[in-house]
């Protein structure tokens, strides 16, 4: 099974492919989808769908996983990143893919073994985990952890998804 992780931002939206066979992970690529500061919110946000679905078109994963949105001060920059999540959760809807979303702690907790871990533990073990991965970037780093979250918990999402139909 193939999994693409994407941690949504505005500026930096992260993504991250790996392959799941049996309890093996391998990294498959990674990097970032930027927008361009300069156009208009609408503008970015094209820029953010269309740089996700390349991906999905040119790495065919099987599933997506998308980090959720965390509150800060400024009510402005929140609902910007909401809006930025919303389009990165809907490109890979779209192609039709199964979407899993985990908050960031839980996501900390799956990689590094504690939810409070700083960005720096979370991109070690993400190298640890998928030898021959560089992340060249905290947001890749942080994509790829969500693909490995996903790969982790998807068996009991899915069966928590049944049990409420």
């Amino acid at each position: 099974m193939r999994v693409l992780g994407l941690d949504p931002g505005l500026r930096n939206t992260g993504w991250g492919v790996i392959d799941v066979v049996d309890n093996r992970l391998r990294h498959i690529a990674d990097g970032v989808v930027r927008s361009d500061a300069s156009l208009t919110l609408a503008q970015r946000l094209v820029q953010l769908y269309d740089g996700v679905a390349a991906i999905i078109a040119d790495w065919n994963p099987d599933e997506a996983a998308v980090e959720e949105t965390f509150v800060n001060k400024n009510p402005e920059s929140t609902l910007k990143l909401g809006q930025a999540r919303g389009v990165v959760l809907l490109a890979p809807a779209k192609a039709g893919l199964p979407v899993g979303e985990y908050a960031a702690a839980l996501v900390k907790q799956s990689v590094v073994g504690t939810g409070r871990a700083a960005k720096e533990q979370v991109g070690m073990m993400v190298r640890t985990l998928l030898p021959g991965c560089l992340a060249a970037t905290p947001d890749a780093a942080d994509a790829l952890a969500v693909a490995i979250c996903h790969a982790h918990h998807r068996t009991t999402q899915r069966r928590l998804a049944g049990a409420l139909r």
